[in-house]
């Protein structure tokens, strides 16, 4: 009876041993899955380049919009400096115009007294 329950304990263990182990197919299965997380892996790379190739364009843009705006704001403030310049050189000239004709009044009025 120990022969008998060692042979059928051996010959369990045996089937059990024999199933567990991975068949052809199921090496190629997991073969193939790994061969597809690779590609998905190098695309997922392939991607985050072309993602920090478009961010840094988009950054190089911005940069330029920034140097661009930066310039159009120095002009301006550059024709406002000489826009109160032009205005302050008018108004300069507007009181020595005035100054001019208060003495021609003057010069007026003092040969009528004559």
């Amino acid at each position: 009876m120990k022969k008998s329950l060692l042979m059928i304990s051996i010959m369990l263990a045996l089937a059990i041993a024999l199933g567990g182990c991975a068949t052809k197919g199921d090496l190629e299965e997991v073969q193939a899955r790994e061969k597809a997380i690779g590609a998905k892996a190098d695309q997922a790379a392939q991607d985050a380049e072309d993602a920090k190739a478009a961010a840094d364009q988009a950054v190089k843009k911005a940069d330029e919009a920034v140097a661009r705006a930066e310039e159009a704001e120095r002009r301006a403030m550059e024709r406002e400096r000489i826009a109160a310049e032009k205005e302050r050189i008018a108004e300069e000239k507007a009181r020595m115009a005035e100054e001019k004709a208060k003495q021609a009044e003057a010069a007026f009025q003092k040969s009528m007294k004559k």
